[in-house]
């Protein structure tokens, strides 16, 4: 077997890939960059390898710095995770040439499946349904208008080296095409090395299935059953279920027989993803092949109880497949879904920064990028470990285990230079309706104080009716983001459940009972008689540029009623042990959390976050903040939009901060004039760091 791994990666799947090694007794090696160098995915390892700066470019896509911290390490094997250089046949190429075992595919492999105009033509040659489309890749305009004019419009640009959606494009007419060749060449180029296209027939509506896959190096290939990652934004998975919903019986045995019989025609080793798209009709459509571990893998393996990890190693160790095809069962129903540092409400912008405190919901798996220490997880089929794995800043002090989730507090950062994917969240039930409720609550019940979150998103989305029906697509979460479901709430009224919150976390104990809850000095000294007006007296926060009037008005057990400009909310709120000025409890049924800080209240409400200030500590300086315009995220500053002396209106783009490999404009909170710029291009800034300084136009005074 295997000694010693070298994990190229970091993050949540570094501990995933960490807590198979550990149950094996296979030790491992961790690497950092220099912003991650307390991350918790080096715990545990027997050596911790500085492989560069921040900058993904110069250290986790360093292909010298990993194999040179592989051999240095005395490391008989590299394992790449997703993501990064897992697809990379350079990567897997020099592995291999230094004497090193990589897990997975091998590199020509990789080569073969990572272009699309090969992976199509040896797929058709197996006899896997393809869609109508080019017979080979190019970059003429001529030769793609003919083979659009064959195909029948609309149909799919598709850049020949890309990946995840990237520089694909839909045309419905000739006259589109040339601007759309034009535009999918130039992003190819610069975003690959590889202009090159193919055209398809474009699908209307399609469901995304896939199925994964294992071959080992003695001729063995059998699948793990289908997954459906329909759910979409902007060809990027949100979540992720197995077995897929409302597939007919002949359309999964196609499909499972096709990818089994695609994988088999290439002598496929190790894991493998063959991904598809069925149309209305149920007809089934090859996509392209995943040369690695997915990031949706732990849905299979709550449904099968197989370790893909595992088996990984195992295979990559010439051992052969631990089971044979009629061994592998499916239990029951997966979901998940993934959880990132954006704000959707800012149209999924990142939002790196750090974690004040963080709550892990009961009852479903986990795997974050957070400190490895949470309880109460749930198993999934055939008892395989559901376990935790995390791989943030370390330096969380657990709390309230008798809750049967898991809490921290502490430092926890999210860097802006590496993808803004925090964790992920697996539920496991025997059907799928147990399975989305059970995976709803732990959503509904997670906190991440301190970082904006899709959170919120994902409670709407799952609650969606067509996404409980189980009638989905690849287009629907775009649909839903345009059109905000019925009943969704506003962030005004997220805000004002939030000061409700804010007002019941500062009530002060009744008649000195030790126990309670409430702390702070709001109210008259006598707390017994209830004046029906607001008998607790009345606190203003603010919430951005708003301010909100709070009444305390009465007290009914272990709730409060409160009032919040003329609205009324009923608050119960706990306190969380040993960990002052932290809170739980619910808003008219809504599970919230909420923290006290220096400058106010930071709260997480159904998935939502809300920051309120207190006003006595807004007071006189509230004014000079209202005009300082602030990074929401650390990055690099790329581009100044304005100069000192420009009126820009309200909304207008002032700076251009690069985070997370997306540019991120900083907008003019109102009319204004700029009367300073405290930043310059290529200048390395924080979170809420003041970037330019505006004052009131002259008509908006």
């Amino acid at each position: 077997m295997i000694k010693r791994v070298l994990i190229a990666n970091r993050g949540e799947i570094a501990r995933r890939i960490a807590r198979t090694c550990r149950r094996l007794g296979v030790e491992y090696v961790a690497v950092h960059s220099d912003a991650d160098h307390r991350s918790a995915h080096l715990e545990g390892a027997v050596e911790r390898v500085r492989i560069g700066p921040a900058a993904a470019a110069e250290s986790y896509l360093d292909v010298t710095a990993l194999v040179d911290a592989a051999l240095r390490t005395g490391c008989d094997a590299v394992h790449p995770g997703y993501g990064f250089l897992s697809e990379h046949p350079g990567f897997a190429a020099a592995v291999a040439a230094a004497g090193l075992v990589w897990v997975g595919p091998d590199a020509e492999m990789i080569t073969a499946m990572g272009d699309k105009s090969t992976a199509r033509a040896l797929m058709a040659a197996a006899g896997v349904p393809v869609l109508p489309g080019s017979e080979t890749a190019t970059e003429s305009a001529e030769a793609i208008l003919a083979d659009a004019e064959r195909i029948g419009y609309p149909v799919m640009l598709k850049p020949v080296a890309g990946g995840g959606g990237k520089g694909m494009r839909v045309v419905r007419a000739a006259a589109e095409l040339p601007d759309a060749v034009a535009e999918a060449v130039r992003l190819g180029r610069g975003s690959f090395g590889d202009g090159r296209l193919l055209v398809e027939r474009y699908v209307e509506r399609p469901r995304h299935l896939e199925v994964q896959v294992f071959g080992d190096r003695h001729g063995n290939v059998v699948h793990l059953f289908e997954r459906e990652c329909s759910l979409q934004r902007r060809h990027q998975k949100v979540v992720e279920e197995a077995p897929a919903a409302n597939l007919p019986d002949a359309v999964r045995a196609e499909l499972l027989e096709a990818a089994v019989r695609g994988a088999r025609s290439l002598g496929y080793v190790n894991a493998g993803t063959f991904e598809f798209i069925v149309d209305p009709a149920d007809r089934c459509y090859f996509l392209e092949v995943n040369t690695r571990l997915q990031v949706e893998h732990p849905v299979t393996e709550e449904i099968t109880g197989v370790d893909l990890v595992e088996w990984q190693l195992r295979v990559a160790d010439g051992q052969p497949l631990p089971l044979a095809q009629d061994e592998i069962t499916a239990t029951g129903h997966a979901v998940e879904v993934r959880v990132y540092a954006e704000d959707p409400a800012e149209g999924f912008r990142p939002a790196p920064g750090r974690a004040a405190a963080v709550r892990w919901p009961a009852g479903v798996r986990v795997e974050a990028a957070f400190d490895d220490t949470a309880t109460g997880h749930g198993t999934g089929a055939a008892g395989f470990d559901a376990g935790f794995d995390t791989g943030l800043d370390a330096g969380f002090d657990s709390f309230e285990p008798e809750y049967g989730g898991s809490a921290f507090t502490g430092g926890a950062e999210v860097p802006a230079f590496y993808d803004p994917m925090v964790a992920k969240l697996i539920a496991h039930a025997p059907d799928r309706p147990a399975a989305l409720r059970r995976l709803a609550d732990a959503v509904r019940g997670t906190a991440l104080l301190g970082l904006t979150t899709n959170l919120g998103f994902l409670a709407e989305l799952l609650r969606a009716p067509a996404v409980v029906a189980g009638r989905m697509d690849t287009h629907l979460v775009d649909a839903l983001v345009a059109t905000p479901a019925e009943g969704s709430t506003t962030p005004a009224e997220r805000a004002e459940a939030a000061a409700a919150c804010a007002a019941a976390m500062q009530l002060p104990p009744l008649d000195g009972a030790p126990a309670s809850p409430w702390q702070g000095t709001v109210g008259p000294s006598d707390r017994r008689r209830l004046d029906p007006v607001a008998p607790f007296g009345r606190v203003e926060l603010r919430h951005g540029r708003r301010t909100l009037g709070v009444g305390l008005t009465a007290r009914r057990g272990a709730s409060v009623e409160v009032q919040v400009e003329g609205r009324p909310f009923t608050v119960a709120a706990t306190a969380v042990p040993g960990s002052p000025g932290l809170f739980r409890g619910t808003v008219d049924g809504l599970a919230w959390t909420g923290l006290r800080t220096a400058a106010g209240w930071e709260l997480g409400i159904d998935g939502h976050r809300v920051a309120l200030a207190d006003r006595s500590v807004a007071g006189a300086g509230a004014a000079a903040a209202d005009n300082a315009v602030k990074t929401p995220m650390p990055g690099t500053v790329v581009g100044l939009l304005c100069e000192v002396g420009d009126r820009v209106e309200e909304g207008a783009a002032l700076v251009v901060v690069e985070a997370m490999k997306m540019e991120n404009r900083i907008l003019a909170p109102f009319t204004g004039v700029v009367t300073a710029i405290t930043c310059a291009v290529r200048d390395l800034v924080a979170t809420e760091q003041v970037l330019v300084e505006l004052a009131p136009a002259d008509d908006d005074a």
